[in-house]
């Protein structure tokens, strides 16, 4: 399984981070303000459930691979 996170974003006055999972053809998308999954192709509800505990249990780990991300850096060469 892969995992992408998205640089910090501001929405609606809050700050948000995103996180991709995919694997083969299948896909979804949390947001980490709310550990919920706001998009699912393909993952069971009981593999749902794992990821959005998985983003609970590492949010420390999710914010520093954020703040981390140079956006500029990723648009020219992404």
């Amino acid at each position: 399984m892969n995992m992408s996170v998205s640089s910090i974003v501001s929405k609606d006055g809050k700050r948000e981070i995103y996180v991709l999972f995919t694997e083969g053809t299948r896909s979804a998308e949390g947001r980490l303000s709310d550990y919920k999954m706001i998009s699912n192709k393909g993952f069971s509800r009981e593999e749902i459930d794992m990821l959005e505990a998985y983003m609970h249990r590492e949010t420390d780990r999710i914010v520093q691979m954020a703040k981390n991300i140079n956006v500029m850096d990723a648009f020219l060469n992404g």
